[in-house]
């Protein structure tokens, strides 16, 4: 009975925090919608009809958008992952004096928003001639404080003698990392790409500032622009942008979601 009773609690409560999603769906299949939202919201159109998705997908903005974000998503992932995998593993197996010390930096830039940036990181870039172009939106991705305190937290939990004997074998430090820690690393890597594909992908203020050129906007600032237009009219469209917008963040989830699990069990492993 106590276990039925949670089961309808818990699916309550999902079926709550889905209904935002689900109405949004709703609304992008819903041509009136254009008109004027309904109200009060409903969850199932009176007359479904594809056209605002059609439209969507039509639209060569979107379509120019989308492309910018993969471009500047894929090269933030790959470079921050990576980044964040090398300095996890030598913050957590590597032996340098400062090693402590150079953590506790990195443990602070966790502290400080993205705000109090925004002039410096602007100046800089704008000194060496890059706004308007990608790299403003992919450097800066690739130190990430969390991704390597994530790093470093899964490798304390791989046991030491596992390098141990790979030094014995004569492996050396790259080695060690390619051949023996990195492909144990599956799980924390997974996480770490949907972490970072979901906030180089739905980031709007950096973007904003660096990118004047319509052509390099990502999909954040068309949506944003494309709702800035049409202010409340043309609501059936605007729903349905926002229901392709995150697609591709559902998508990965999907793909990586026993991966994560993965990753979420072996947190309790140490301390065995």
């Amino acid at each position: 009975m106590s276990g039925a009773f949670k089961f309808i609690v818990l699916l309550f409560f999902g079926l709550l925090l889905m209904a935002p999603f689900i109405w949004m769906v709703s609304v992008g299949f819903d041509r009136t919608a254009n008109i004027s939202m309904p109200f009060p919201p409903r969850l199932i159109p009176e007359e479904p009809s594809g056209f605002n998705y059609g439209i969507v997908f039509e639209n060569g903005r979107l379509i120019q958008s989308y492309i910018n974000s993969a471009i500047v998503t894929v090269s933030s992932v790959l470079l921050g992952v990576s980044a964040s995998l090398f300095a996890g593993y030598a913050f957590s197996k590597g032996r340098f004096k400062g090693k402590k010390l150079l953590f506790i930096l990195v443990l602070c830039t966790l502290m400080i928003p993205m705000e109090p940036r925004l002039i410096p990181l602007y100046k800089l870039f704008n000194s060496v001639d890059l706004l308007n172009t990608f790299w403003p939106l992919i450097l800066p991705t690739v130190i990430n404080g969390m991704l390597i305190f994530l790093c470093k937290q899964f490798f304390d939990q791989l046991p030491d003698t596992l390098r141990e004997a790979a030094q014995i074998d004569g492996a050396g430090e790259f080695k060690i990392f390619f051949r023996v820690y990195l492909p144990l690393a599956g799980p924390i890597a997974a996480t770490m790409v949907i972490l970072a594909f979901i906030w180089s992908w739905n980031d709007f203020m950096w973007p904003l500032v660096v990118l004047n050129n319509q052509e390099l906007h990502t999909v954040p600032l068309y949506l944003a622009s494309f709702s800035l237009e049409n202010g409340t009219s043309l609501g059936g469209l605007t729903m349905a942008l926002a229901t392709v917008s995150i697609l591709p963040i559902i998508i990965l989830y999907l793909f990586l979601q026993r991966y994560i699990i993965q990753s979420i069990a072996l947190s309790g492993v140490k301390g065995e």
